[in-house]
C-alpha cells in the first residue's frame, strides 16, 4: 500500500524485529537517525522481548505515536491515551486475528519464555504472519499521521 509499509517489510526481510521494523521507516519525522531508533524499538519485538504479549508492530508504533504526539508534561496523558487507543483499534479490526497479542497472532498457547530469536529461514516467514502484520501496521500508521496532523 504505502511507501512506509514498504520500507517495514524491507526491515523485517533483513532481519529486524517486528518492533525495529514498524518504527525504523519513521525515524525521518521523529527527528531520529535510524541507527537510534533501531536501537530504541529493539527490546519491544516479539511481543516485547519475545515474551509474546503485545504485538511488536503495535509497540513500533506506540513508540512512533509517542514521539509525534506525546507530551512532557505529567498531566497530559488523555491525547496520547487516546492516539494509541484508536491506533490499536485500527489495528486489530484490520489485521484478521482481533487481537494485539503477539502469541494469539501467532496461534501460540502460551508465552515461550526462551528469549532466543528464531532463526530466519523460509519457513520462518511462511509460517508467521509477522510479515504481513509489519507492512500493515505502518501503512497504517503512515495513513493516521496523515489525517493527524503533528507539531514537531
Amino acid at each position: 500500500m504505502g511507501l512506509r509499509g514498504d520500507q517495514a517489510a524491507a526491515y523485517f526481510m533483513k532481519g529486524y524485529n517486528c518492533a525495529q521494523s514498524t518504527a525504523a521507516p519513521f525515524a525521518d519525522l521523529a527527528g531520529l537517525s535510524e541507527e537510534s531508533m533501531l536501537r530504541m524499538a529493539s527490546g519491544f519485538g516479539a511481543g516485547i522481548g519475545r515474551l509474546r504479549e503485545v504485538c511488536g508492530t503495535v509497540n513500533g508504533a506506540v513508540l512512533i505515536l509517542s514521539l509525534l504526539y506525546g507530551s512532557t508534561d505529567p498531566q497530559d496523558k488523555t491525547a496520547i491515551y487516546t492516539h494509541v487507543q484508536d491506533f490499536a483499534g485500527r489495528f486489530r479490526s484490520a489485521n484478521g486475528y482481533d487481537t494485539l497479542i503477539c502469541r494469539q497472532l501467532l496461534g501460540l498457547e502460551q508465552a515461550e519464555g526462551d528469549p532466543t530469536a528464531s532463526a530466519r529461514t523460509e519457513r520462518y516467514y511462511e509460517s508467521r504472519p509477522c510479515l504481513t502484520l509489519v507492512r500493515l501496521a505502518a501503512d497504517l500508521l503512515e495513513e493516521y499521521i496523515r489525517q493527524h496532523p503533528y507539531h514537531d
